[in-house]
């Protein structure tokens, strides 16, 4: 019996043009094919006399089980995802499935994860450049994680000033969970705080809209949408929403450097420089947390070590 495969497989936001080509290759590569109904809608022309099982959309364990079973018959099979596998898609629940089966990678099975681009980069890309800088994501799918857990992580993104890209927002029986997530946020943000919502990214029905975070729950939000909430120095301008990636802290519009500032060497208020000024201080831990925001016994570790004041270079 020939060996068999399972490719775990991202189709980006399932436009021909926006698949990679190794995405597409897995496809046609592939005995059998697996995924959610609109999932196998976006690659009809692909999958074209090969089996096909389409599941719906919280039978994710049975769709690693049936790619699972398909494998050990000696199929290729492709279990697909929108976006990337690997970004809240069936790459985890599949190694799950593998490994509680007694899967190696020695096994006679080999497995493939193939990237694809997540709702991340497929919405930021139509709305300008909202992760230039530091950013995460949270699902608001209180489905399979304690609202409590995801309740702590958009609140420390809030306070984290991180721009945060929220998944699965809301749906027709999940509505106050984007709700809540405004208000956490709102207690670490300005009202006029820039949001993009975007709706079906490069689908027929895509849908963009712009609007701020003291008005983001009263938009058009469903299962469908991304919602990218900028952080305390994103803009929007000429219908473009932008972080900064700070380049204006280290040089002037020609290009040249700051006073005290050099190219290729941290910010003089980078880590280092910062070191050397609570150092140099002389305040107390418990005094420099509230300034800076910073756990207290963190600063106290760092004012008794040894780095406290290294030397630049």
């Amino acid at each position: 019996m020939s060996k068999g495969k399972i490719s775990l497989i991202g189709i980006g936001p399932g436009a021909v043009e926006h698949m990679t080509q190794r995405a597409r290759d897995a496809i046609k590569e592939a005995d059998t094919v697996i995924g959610y109904v609109t999932y196998i809608q976006l690659v009809a022309d692909l999958v074209e006399g090969k089996e096909i099982i389409k599941k719906s959309m919280t039978e994710e364990i049975d769709r690693a089980i049936a790619a699972l079973d398909r494998a050990q018959l000696g199929c290729k099979v492709a279990l697909i995802s929108s976006g990337d596998a690997g970004v809240y898609g069936m790459a985890g629940p599949t190694y799950e499935v593998l490994f509680q089966a007694g899967w190696t990678p020695d096994s006679d099975i080999e497995v493939e994860v193939v990237p694809g681009a997540s709702a991340l980069n497929t919405c930021a890309a139509l709305v300008g450049a909202p992760l230039t800088h530091d950013f995460c994501s949270i699902s608001l799918s209180d489905l399979l994680t304690p609202w409590p857990a995801i309740a702590r992580r958009v609140d420390a993104a809030g306070y984290a000033d991180f721009v945060i890209a929220l998944y699965n927002p809301k749906s027709g029986r999940r509505t106050r969970q984007i709700v809540e997530a405004q208000r956490l946020l709102l207690r670490h943000r300005k009202a006029d705080t820039p949001v993009a919502i975007v709706k079906s990214a490069y689908r027929p029905m895509q849908r963009i809209e712009f609007t701020t975070l003291d008005k983001m729950a009263e938009c058009d939000i469903g299962m469908l949408s991304t919602v990218i909430i900028g952080n305390s120095c994103t803009f929007v301008r000429e219908g473009k929403m932008v972080t900064p990636r700070g380049y204006a802290n280290k040089y002037g519009a020609g290009g040249e450097t700051h006073s005290g500032e050099k190219a290729g060497h941290s910010l003089s208020t980078g880590l280092n420089g910062w070191l050397k000024e609570i150092a140099a201080s002389g305040e107390s831990a418990e005094v420099l947390a509230g300034r800076y925001g910073l756990p207290a016994a963190y600063l106290e570790e760092l004012l008794n070590s040894s780095d406290a004041a290294p030397v630049d270079g």
